[in-house]
């Protein structure tokens, strides 16, 4: 039998702990699919005595997170600290310059470094592998590296972010508001005690810019996302999509044409008889779409101990295989860092399409016809209007509570919609900012 390959794991969290669960657990299994043992060598956290549901008597102790990368009986450094920077960044590059392959759960080290420890994994001929990054333990990345791999990928989207999903999908089937079901969410463990990167959809920002670069073979490029997040969503929000035949799902789309890539994240309308409309709680999913395959779906636990580490463990069973057999790694991205392709962001105002647009506006005379007329000298034309809330009718004499005024908007080019917004910025006539979601694949 082959000598073990042997792990130094940084970071004893809810994944981490996970990973040595898991490798406890099917250690025979893993062996016989992996052609040797997985073993853990050492681990090393930021708090040696807490309790963890594991035993850590068996595994040596390192204090200084980073030596790991150091340590003579280490082939591979399993990275689950987290964060774009810090100690993680420390701990990667150290691990590659020391010869040791590195495996990580990081989207947001590999959304803003990717590229350089892509490049530096490539030029020593190491495994440099995230599969538990993007999706926890669906393989997306694996099924556009390798699956998808002879189709030109024309699009890929999705639900990338369990917290944001869980809390739509709660809100579509209570009635209660955002921030009702967001206290649910932390109480339940889906939402961290500070939510921004999730709600404000960050967290989903990082991953679609990894599956873009994999999926269009482009060089990786988180600052141009455009990112918006679900705060701002309503119950009633919800309640007008569900009248108009859709759900809202916070989604990640990217395109290339014509040499540019389009990135967002943003709350969207999607038709009930789209796959992803009836991706409940906090599962994740993932399309894609080949001009040869067609449409792929990855549909799947988006996070969490056991789907996370299943996918960090999935990785560790590839290095062991390929390390014994001395096969091709591989690149990182599926195309060498040299050969991905520097593609301009796009921008969004030539994208057709429909849209829901939502005011909040004082219900007083003129205030419809005020936001008619934006649309009308903006170029948008409205297929539907919707008004609830105040007194029966805008422009009635009296003055009443704020009014919701709703609209979905016929075909037509996203610049008119951001024209017409424009032109009624600083409007008294508007409580707060309006909302815009777009129609997914209207």
């Amino acid at each position: 039998m082959a000598e073990p390959l042997r792990i130094a794991l940084a970071g004893l969290g809810t994944v981490g702990a996970g990973v040595i669960r898991l490798l406890e657990t099917n250690a025979q299994l893993i062996e016989r699919r992996a052609g040797r043992a997985i073993e853990i060598a050492a681990v090393s956290a930021r708090e040696r005595h807490k309790d963890r549901g594991v035993d850590m008597t068996a595994y040596e102790w390192d204090d200084d997170t980073t030596a790991l990368a150091a340590r003579e009986d280490v082939d591979v450094v399993v990275e689950l600290i987290g964060g774009s920077d810090g100690p993680a960044l420390t701990l990667a590059r150290n691990a590659l310059a020391n010869r040791k392959a590195l495996v990580t759960a990081n989207k947001a080290m590999i959304a803003h470094h990717g590229l350089e420890l892509a490049e530096a994994a490539e030029n020593a001929g190491l495994a440099l592998k995230f599969e538990a990054a993007v999706a926890g333990g669906i393989p997306v990345i694996k099924g556009l590296r390798e699956g998808a791999a002879a189709n030109v990928v024309e699009r890929v989207y999705g639900i990338l972010n369990g917290t944001c999903n869980f809390i739509l999908s709660t809100m579509e089937d209570t009635g209660r508001d955002f921030t009702d079901v967001l206290a649910e969410a932390q109480a339940r463990g889906f939402a961290e005690a500070d939510p921004s990167f999730d709600i404000d959809g960050v967290d989903a920002a990082h991953k679609l810019a990894i599956l873009a670069s994999i999926a269009f073979g482009s060089r990786i490029d988180f600052a141009p996302v455009e990112t918006t997040g679900i705060r701002r969503v309503l119950a009633a929000d919800i309640a007008q999509a569900d009248q108009l035949g859709y759900y809202i799902r916070l989604i990640g789309i990217a395109e290339a044409a014509d040499g540019r890539l389009f990135q967002r994240v943003h709350p969207y309308l999607v038709p009930r008889d789209h796959p992803l409309a009836h991706v409940d709680g906090a599962t994740n999913a993932v399309v894609a779409e080949g001009n040869f395959a067609g449409r792929l779906l990855f549909q799947g636990a988006g996070a969490g101990d056991g789907p996370t580490a299943s996918a960090v463990v999935a990785d560790l069973i590839d290095i062991a295989r390929w390390s014994m057999n001395g096969g091709e790694v591989g690149a990182p991205f599926s195309i060498p860092v040299g050969a991905l392709e520097a593609m301009p962001p796009a921008a969004s105002g030539h994208r057709m399409g429909k849209a829901y647009l939502r005011f909040i506006v004082a219900d007083r005379p003129g205030v419809l016809a005020e936001i008619a007329a934006a649309m009308r000298d903006a170029g948008v034309s409205i297929e539907s209007l919707i008004q609830k809330g105040g007194q029966a009718h805008l422009g009635g004499a009296d003055v009443g509570e704020p009014v919701l005024v709703a609209m979905v908007t016929h075909h037509g080019p996203e610049r008119c919609i951001a024209e017409a917004l424009r032109l009624l910025e600083g409007s008294e006539s508007l409580v707060e900012p309006p909302v815009v979601m777009h129609i997914l694949g209207e």
